[in-house]
């Protein structure tokens, strides 16, 4: 039931929708549900699986918890799978538990092996860009990785694109060359457009989109306000109160009639205009239930868009 799409200019292959388990599945979450969403996700077709090495809470855990997952229920199956990590982000205390210094990244990738106990990651990433750190030091280390087989294939995530394209041009001078870049894009969040995705193409690059629901506000969660047990109405997490604003809100509500007019839920008509863009590779999901997981994937079902509606979409929620 899955459609797959070439990442980039490689021959490898993504699920148009592929699962993160930035959420939900660490160590203060159920272990048995999130064994539920992995095997459904498989079994509907998702291959790739996106980690962190800073995911959990605590930090790690989710590594720890996929691997337990994997050698229950998946070892049988792993080169039918795509398993990705990351490091750049505080992992543990000290100099050496944050950033982008070759010391960090190896011992990075180094934990994350031993966590989820695999032989080889398929993707590597640096989290994010590190200005305490020359990017060819970082980039040194992303390559090696590759050619020590730790990883396949290497990537990049939210890095400003002028830094992305040293990478990627220290990347092809050793035959290295990047796979992928993964960042935040939403119909509410449209900065990858200025110049990111032209970068991407010209380099053969794909793109990878996390955050694709904004946090929840591209569902009906937020259509009459801040439901009391939502992100927003936490005290922690990303999504802040003040985020949800009346001007916001008034956005949603008008993409959710144009979601209605295409037969499809809010959530679902976001994700699909993610994939009607052939720049974007794949999009990274949560999922806190296995329905919520089967409602995202019903977005692959209708993927186009008439102009008028892409007009309509860009009326409504880009800013004169």
């Amino acid at each position: 039931m899955m459609t797959y799409r070439f990442c980039g200019n490689s021959g490898l292959q993504l699920p148009l929708i592929s699962l993160g388990l930035w959420h939900n599945f660490g160590d203060v979450d159920d272990f048995t549900t999130a064994t539920q969403i992995v095997l459904h996700a498989y079994e509907q077709g998702v291959t790739h699986f996106d980690l962190a090495n800073n995911y959990g809470p605590p930090p790690g855990s989710a590594e720890i918890n996929f691997g337990r997952l994997f050698r229950n229920h998946l070892k049988t199956h792993r080169d039918e799978l795509l398993i990705s990590s990351k490091a750049g982000h505080p992992m543990w205390t000290g100099p050496y538990g944050d950033g982008g210094s070759r010391k960090y990244m190896m011992a990075s990738i180094n934990q994350s092996l031993q966590r989820t106990g695999l032989d080889y990651f398929d993707i590597f990433y640096s989290h994010r860009y590190d200005p305490n750190t020359p990017i060819e030091e970082t980039v040194q280390a992303l390559i090696d990785i590759v050619k020590q087989g730790k990883a396949l294939y290497v990537g990049l995530s939210k890095y400003p694109a002028e830094k992305a394209r040293q990478a990627y041009n220290m990347m092809q001078e050793q035959h290295v060359r990047c796979l992928i870049f993964q960042d935040k894009y939403n119909l509410l969040h449209r900065k990858p457009e200025r110049e990111l995705i032209d970068l991407n193409e010209t380099y053969g690059v794909g793109f990878i989109v996390f955050s694709p629901l904004a946090q929840g506000l591209l569902t009906n969660r937020y259509l009459n306000g801040i439901p009391d047990d939502s992100r927003a109405a936490k005290s922690h997490g990303f999504l802040k109160r003040e985020d949800v604003t009346p001007e916001i809100i008034n956005k949603i509500k008008q993409l959710s009639i144009l979601a209605d007019e295409r037969g499809q839920s809010l959530a679902e008509m976001s994700l699909a205009w993610l994939l009607h863009k052939k720049s974007v590779s794949s999009v990274i999901v949560g999922a806190s239930s296995v329905s919520q997981l089967q409602d995202n994937l019903k977005a692959i079902n209708h993927i186009t868009f008439t102009d008028s509606e892409l007009r309509q979409i860009d009326e409504i929620v880009v800013s004169d």
